[in-house]
């Protein structure tokens, strides 16, 4: 882990009133897990959030093409304009994948959660980098995979959907035609995203160096797919829509494989399915994100 970020570092064997149920005999020999009930939060940073309008105005509006013909509609924020002596420099890429609320063709909506976030002034300055919002079609998800099952065991399909494959061909499209460092690429997402993100991370670890994945769940079958990928899951415990136990079951999973080189799980007593807001408002987790590198 990275110096500086306030922590509780504990055996996972320590830890079973976060597990409900799944550890076996013996613990976690192999790894380690931060984990917090979260009764409290950092402070949001003090200056106002971006208005919806200035939003819209910052990520450009595009649409790519697939190799297959197939189009993505997409929304990109760039690093804001840095000095002529900074033309050699490369910028960390983040791929946001949204909630089911948010699928449609406007090429509009997928902004409405966390963009401002990432669109701060103070963060665009602190973290430069690209940011890439595709939008998946209302017909379909970013991981054909139900969601409301409480457990996520065998329920993805070794193929990504059709707007997940091309959003991870898009990113390729960016790191070809932009100054991206290919070893700070990153993924996460809410919900439907946050399915998305553990889909996206375990189909292409080697690709991203990490993954932050809000009220999300994922096919513990694919633990071992995530060595070399920093993991920070967040769940509400009073999730109507997505269970929480599907977040448990893959930090377990995950911990059990010996996961490396980071697993983080932070849980929101009585918060329900929007656990979105108050995660993409935390300080920390852009410190977090923003230093990982595949190379650690």
């Amino acid at each position: 882990m990275s110096a500086g970020f306030p922590r509780q570092h504990v055996p996972a064997r320590s830890v079973a009133w976060c597990l409900w149920g799944l550890l076996i005999a013996g613990g976690f020999p192999q790894s380690s897990v931060w984990m917090t009930v979260a009764h409290s939060q950092e402070p949001d940073t003090v200056q106002p959030r971006p208005s919806p309008a200035d939003v819209q105005r910052l990520f450009g509006k595009q649409v790519f093409q697939g190799e297959s013909g197939a189009t993505l509609p997409y929304r990109l924020l760039a690093p804001p304009p840095t000095s002529d002596s900074d033309v050699d420099r490369r910028y960390p890429l983040v791929l946001f994948l949204h909630g089911a609320g948010e699928r449609g063709q406007d090429n509009e909506r997928q902004l409405v959660h966390a963009a401002a976030e990432f669109a701060r002034p103070e963060r665009r300055q602190a973290y430069p980098a690209y940011v890439v919002f595709p939008q998946c079609p209302k017909e379909t998800k970013w991981v054909l995979s139900p969601w409301e099952k409480q457990d996520g065991t065998g329920t993805f399909p070794e193929q990504p959907s059709e707007p997940l494959a091309l959003a991870l061909e898009l990113v390729t499209s960016l790191q070809r035609t932009l100054p991206i460092d290919d070893d700070r690429v990153y993924v996460t997402g809410l919900s439907m995203g946050g399915y998305g993100s553990w889909y996206a991370a375990g189909h292409s670890p080697d690709r991203f160096a990490a993954m932050l994945a809000v009220c999300g769940g994922g096919d513990p079958e694919w633990a071992g797919r995530y060595q070399g990928v920093s993991v920070w899951a967040f769940h509400g415990d009073a999730d109507p829509t997505v269970p929480v136990q599907r977040s448990r079951q893959m930090i377990s999973a995950l911990a059990l494989a010996g996961h490396q080189p980071e697993l983080r799980y932070v849980e929101y007593p009585g918060v329900g399915h929007d656990s979105w807001t108050r995660t993409y408002a935390r300080q920390d987790v852009f410190a977090w994100l923003f230093s990982k590198r595949r190379s650690q």
